[in-house]
């Protein structure tokens, strides 16, 4: 598995990946894929077999009261997974970072997220929820 983290995450999240096992991980900076539309960001996560990090879930998973108009992944029958950090406004790269050390932690060195959606929320006592999930079938 190798993780992609979107331009609106810290590029440290991609250092974190590969020091946790994963050692193709990447930002989209490095890989050229700064400013790209959601839609050609989509299929080149979808061809190059990347599990994408975001923060901006309703492009990529719309819930019921979406207005986006962006591709999803909904009806992609095979991907390599979905993580959504639904961070509140005014986190900061280090609240970044802990979120996703959070699920690196849960995942262990060796997690396959085939077709897989993991959400991280805050709860109402101020902890960390994750919810992982078949995706699509079960996304709204």
């Amino acid at each position: 598995m190798k993780f992609l983290i979107d331009e609106c995450l810290s590029k440290r999240l991609a250092e974190m990946a590969r020091e946790a096992g994963y050692p193709m991980s990447a930002h989209l900076s490095e890989r050229g894929m700064l400013g790209l539309p959601d839609w050609g960001l989509l299929d080149r996560i979808i061809a190059e077999d990347w599990t994408l990090v975001t923060r901006n879930t309703d492009d990529f998973r719309p819930g019921r009261d979406s207005r986006s108009k962006a591709p999803v992944y909904l009806g992609i029958e095979l991907h390599a997974g979905l993580v959504c950090l639904n961070l509140p406004d005014g986190t900061t790269a280090r609240d970044q970072q802990n979120w996703f050390a959070t699920l690196l932690d849960h995942l262990g060195p060796h997690a396959d997220l085939t077709n897989r959606l993991i959400d991280i929320y805050l709860d109402d006592e101020g902890g960390l929820e994750l919810i992982e999930q078949d995706f699509p079938h079960n996304c709204q």
